[in-house]
């Protein structure tokens, strides 16, 4: 009888494609974790002890907690598409998915059960994941999407650092700073693939003569500078070279911009949230290059606009868009949709105001109104994708198939146009 409830716990729709439980859990973690950050940090309720710190919990829980299951809901997702593999779903999914929870719990609980818990389970859901998807990407012809391995890999180091750090009683936050460079680099490389086709089709759908292509070696600039830039703040932490280099970072991103400057398709409501990501992260590298370089105020009101603006603005797009046309729907065009975005930008330039001081109520207001910002969006996406997300495909689909119009190119033009990129 328990073997028969197991085999129907993994035959759930939710353990159909590995979008499902992950974008459910990034969306209900951004509310759990930031309510917890937002009660000790403003109202000055305890946390458990941490090891490197309540704000190390914090940093570590957005890129590695929140961040990284809509990676893996993204990479589970977008691999099987990408290299026509067969999709990670039930009995090995729940296993993924079990040990990102437990990672969770164990390292908010490191300070009492000690660090070797939280780090053997945290890189067990790393390796598990690289685990998963490597061998597809790698037997892939041509290895196109070798990129995504790499980030992970490096995340994957750099979270281990993070821990030998943290046992040693040594600075962890250095690392963490440089998986923050890492996750822009991948929210650079995934939109790229994204933008490639929602671009393309809004194109198409206007008749319009005009191509978009995400040009590698724009891209590839963009991707450098962030690594170089990450490099050197890791080797050099507060040294003006890394000024200079963060503001050489934003301008990359900006002369990245102009592949999207297409015309009116510019500003449909999904095309005009992929490109604002970029906007809010060219605005925070140049931030933190200012601040390196005598400014008067601290690199995290630039850090702000990485994590609040352009992470989070990255994946709740994702979502939005891979977690409806996955799931054998259109795109939801209700406002609700709009409100979330937008208060996801709320959240980061309040964040921002708050860091630079420019008006005149106090800082902590100002987080709290950044924390229900947060909140509000991420709860909307919660509820208006919880059935979704849960229940069973409105088509024939069983896995991860995407509906035609998104999945098959709008026009031979197209497909033209993704060879080229």
């Amino acid at each position: 009888m328990l073997t028969a409830g197991l085999r129907g716990l993994f035959a759930a729709p939710l353990l159909c494609c590995g979008f499902r439980p992950f974008y459910l859990a990034t969306a209900l973690y951004a509310v759990l974790a930031m309510a917890l950050w937002g009660v000790f940090f403003v109202r000055g309720w305890p946390l458990p002890p941490q090891m490197g710190g309540a704000l190390a919990w914090h940093a570590h829980e957005l890129i590695y907690g929140f961040a990284m299951a809509s990676v893996a809901g993204f990479l589970l997702t977008a691999v099987p598409e990408f290299t026509a593999s067969a999709p990670v779903q039930n009995r090995r999914l729940a296993v993924l998915f079990g040990l990102w929870l437990t990672a969770r719990l164990t390292f908010t609980l490191a300070g009492v059960t000690g660090v070797w818990p939280a780090a053997l389970l945290n890189l067990a859901f790393m390796v598990y994941l690289g685990w998963l998807i490597a061998p597809p990407v790698w037997r892939d012809r041509g290895r196109a999407h070798l990129s995504f391995v790499y980030a992970l890999i490096a995340l994957a180091a750099l979270q281990a650092g993070y821990f030998v750090a943290a046992w040693r009683n040594e600075p962890v936050m250095p690392w963490l700073l440089a998986a923050v460079g890492v996750l822009m680099i991948l929210i650079v490389l995934a939109l790229s693939r994204i933008s490639m086709r929602m671009v393309n089709a809004a194109l198409d759908v206007r008749g319009a003569q005009a191509a978009y292509l995400a040009r590698p070696p724009r891209r590839n600039l963009a991707t450098f500078a962030i690594g170089l830039f990450t490099a050197i703040e890791f080797a050099l932490p507060g040294n003006a070279v890394g000024g200079w280099l963060a503001l050489a970072v934003a301008a990359a991103l900006l002369n990245l911009l102009n592949d999207w400057h297409v015309g009116r398709a510019l500003f449909s409501r999904w095309i005009f949230m992929l490109y604002s990501v970029y906007w809010l992260m060219a605005l925070g590298y140049a931030l933190i290059g200012l601040s390196l370089l005598g400014a008067g105020f601290a690199p995290s009101a630039g850090r702000h606009l990485l994590l609040v603006g352009a992470l989070g603005l990255a994946v709740l797009a994702v979502m939005l868009v891979a977690g409806r046309t996955h799931s054998g729907r259109e795109l939801d065009q209700r406002p609700w949709v709009l409100a979330a975005a937008g208060l996801v930008v709320a959240a980061a330039l309040l964040r921002l105001l708050a860091g630079m001081s420019l008006v005149d109520v106090p800082a902590p207001r100002l987080w709290m109104l950044a924390a229900l910002a947060w909140i509000g969006a991420f709860t909307l996406y919660a509820a208006y994708s919880w059935r979704l997300l849960t229940g069973p495909r409105p088509d024939a689909g069983s896995a991860c198939e995407g509906p035609e119009v998104f999945t098959q190119p709008a026009s031979q033009t197209l497909n033209a146009r993704r060879m080229e990129s």
